[in-house]
């Protein structure tokens, strides 16, 4: 077991914090920008003809190294740090976070009225030895007409969402059916996380 049960974790999302907490996890923020306003230290682009499943699988890989790397050179204690990351597939085809909300109104007008896949890897990097989980599910949209698309951006901040919607807010009411973790669609499987975290020595409900 690791000193005092504690893991870092490498997001800025409150929703992931809100996950772990739920299970009991102890963990400190290891932020990869230590300031909003320095350069991205990962580029997050696909590559071309990457499959959506190599992509997270590399995004998540890529982000437990940096983690890594940042509490080495931070000289933080040596403990776990939990990375992830979330896109949103149709037909094969990444739609990751908009650009804007013209780019915003565009996906969720292509995911009106049909299913997507919400992929979410999770990792766990100890030194130079990384492990990954992915989960996979199903959301189905029943038709959304332009007036609640336009209505629901303007009063949702989407450019930080994959897919331009937050299953967890309003975009609730346009769901029609999951299969999959409602977790995983949140942006933290909590099933493969614990599972992540029970493997490495991690106690939950300490």
């Amino acid at each position: 077991m690791f000193s005092d049960n504690q893991i870092y974790l490498a997001s800025r999302s409150p929703r992931r914090r809100e996950l772990l907490r739920q299970i009991g996890v102890k963990f400190n923020l290891l932020l990869m920008r230590e300031t909003l306003g320095r350069p991205i230290d990962i580029d997050e682009q696909p590559l071309a003809d990457e499959a959506p499943t190599d992509y997270v699988y590399r995004i998540v890989q890529f982000k437990a190294s940096e983690g890594w790397k940042r509490i080495l050179q931070r000289k933080f204690p040596q403990l776990p740090v939990l990375v992830a990351d979330t896109i949103v597939t149709l037909d094969g085809c990444i739609l990751g976070k908009p650009k804007d909300i013209i780019q915003a109104e565009e996906m969720l007008k292509t995911l009106s009225g049909r299913s997507h896949q919400v992929l979410t890897a999770i990792g766990i990097g100890i030194k130079d030895k990384i492990q990954v989980r992915l989960s996979t599910s199903t959301v189905r949209f029943r038709e959304i007409s332009e007036r609640e698309i336009r209505k629901y951006l303007a009063q949702n901040n989407v450019l930080d969402k994959a897919g331009a919607y937050a299953i967890q807010g309003m975009a609730a009411a346009f769901i029609a059916e999951i299969a999959g973790s409602y977790s995983g669609v949140m942006g933290l499987p909590l099933y493969e996380t614990a599972q992540l975290l029970e493997e490495i020595g991690i106690e939950l409900f300490p």
